[in-house]
């Protein structure tokens, strides 16, 4: 059943340099929204922000520069800690291991099974108990409503995390079809199992799935790839509402996480979306779905011409046309910086990663495009369709009011709109 509606306690640690009155308007607004109760209170000293590490609450941490006040992160890795400023590198994780950490994420509520740690290849992740550390960073004031979002969602609908590598940013989340409204996942027996299927969450592995409750037809998995123009600043926490979403409706939901360009390189960031969506296709039973939103739409694309595994590619909002987001500087030209250089630069990078330079790409595919958003994502989106329909690829071109958050938010209707379209899709028999 869902926890009761716990109340969730913003602390800030000495010498933040923000606006408290600021940080309590908009942790109340993100409460109302949530329906949860919840307050800001600010630790002047250390010894109180330690005293305030000890709340029983659902906690959001903004433990500020204090080096002494961030080092306590392993004192309460379940936390979500949030930093307004860019962080170089992520808070240490704690030191039994079980709270490992990345730029975003975090599963389980306290006492949750977790994984984590590293698996070096698909379906090794070794498995601890505990709750997964979280450390959000570089997205200012407005960070805290992500943070806020993330400790709500990860408490009332749990997670098992999957390593899929030794870097603490190759995970994925997994969340299988709920049951009745408001119980926790469980394991449906196939009328027939294939052979060598691995059982549902077993120790060691990626959770599998083989059946919709009670009508024995194959679940759909759907991969999950967060955006933010492949900067580390943004993460897996982004999809954490869609996730959810897609679980509650009947599918097994993968929000994957993936090494970030600016820190990592670009083909570090591809390697672990094609790890990542290979781990999940070995663990599913049945169509496989992608889908990416902003940046990661392009990568769902990529994704999808390299692994014919993947039965439908869905864009939300994708940066379609990479060589011509490079001209046009978006985003302060954070395509270059992603893909190590320019159009004329590094054009082989361009050529194997860019949607429209990859069609046909031999797989269905869904471009879902908010009529409000940055007007060069709309060209990108309809050009792109049309030039997919031109190669022979099946394609569906879905356009309605919405902003660039919309096509992520459960209630709006251009994802529901969405989701119905991929509830659709059963792939090939």
């Amino acid at each position: 059943m869902f926890p009761p509606n716990s109340h969730v306690l913003v602390l800030t640690g000495p010498g933040l340099v923000a606006d408290l009155r600021l940080l309590t308007e908009v942790a109340d607004r993100e409460f109302a929204a949530l329906g949860v109760s919840g307050m800001v209170s600010a630790a002047s000293d250390l010894s109180g922000f330690r005293a305030g590490l000890g709340s029983p609450d659902v906690l959001v941490v903004l433990p500020g520069p204090d080096p002494e006040a961030r080092a306590l992160f392993a004192e309460r890795p379940d936390a979500v800690w949030l930093d307004l400023t860019k962080a170089d590198a992520p808070l240490p994780a704690s030191v039994d291991g079980a709270g490992g950490t990345g730029s975003a994420g975090g599963a389980g509520s306290p006492g949750g099974a977790v994984d984590t740690g590293g698996a070096g290849s698909p379906g090794g992740a070794r498995s601890t108990t505990g709750t997964a550390g979280t450390h959000i960073h570089g997205r200012g004031v407005w960070g805290l409503t992500w943070a806020i979002r993330h400790a709500v969602h990860r408490l009332r609908r749990p997670a098992h995390r999957v390593a899929y590598g030794d870097h603490p940013d190759q995970w994925a989340e997994v969340r299988l079809p709920y049951g009745a409204a408001g119980q926790a996942p469980a394991p449906v027996p196939p009328r027939e199992m294939p052979a060598g299927a691995p059982p549902y969450e077993t120790e060691g592995q990626a959770p599998t799935v083989t059946a919709v409750r009670g009508t024995g037809e194959r679940t759909p998995t759907v991969v999950l790839l967060h955006g933010g123009f492949w900067r580390s600043i943004w993460g897996a926490d982004l999809m954490d509402a869609l996730a959810i979403d897609l679980a509650e409706r009947g599918f097994a939901a993968w929000n994957l996480e993936y090494r970030r360009p600016d820190l990592h390189g670009w083909d570090a960031t591809t390697s672990d979306v094609a790890r990542g969506v290979a781990l999940a296709a070995e663990s599913a039973w049945g169509p496989l779905v992608v889908i990416g939103h902003s940046a990661g739409g392009q990568l769902a694309l990529r994704a999808a011409a390299d692994d014919h595994r993947i039965t439908l590619a869905v864009s939300l909002a994708g940066v379609l046309d990479l060589a011509e987001g490079d001209r046009r500087h978006m985003s302060s030209g954070a395509v270059a910086v992603a893909l190590g250089g320019s159009a004329a630069e590094a054009p082989a990078a361009y050529r194997r990663s860019g949607p429209l330079e990859r069609l046909p790409l031999g797989v269905p595919q869904l471009i879902v495009q908010g009529g409000g958003d940055d007007l060069d994502l709309v060209d990108f989106g309809r050009r792109y369709a049309r030039a997919a329909q031109e190669s022979g690829d099946r394609v569906t071109y879905l356009e309605m009011s919405g902003d660039h958050f919309d096509v992520i938010d459960p209630a709006s209707p251009i994802w529901r709109a969405t989701a119905g379209a991929v509830a659709e899709h059963r792939g090939p028999s």
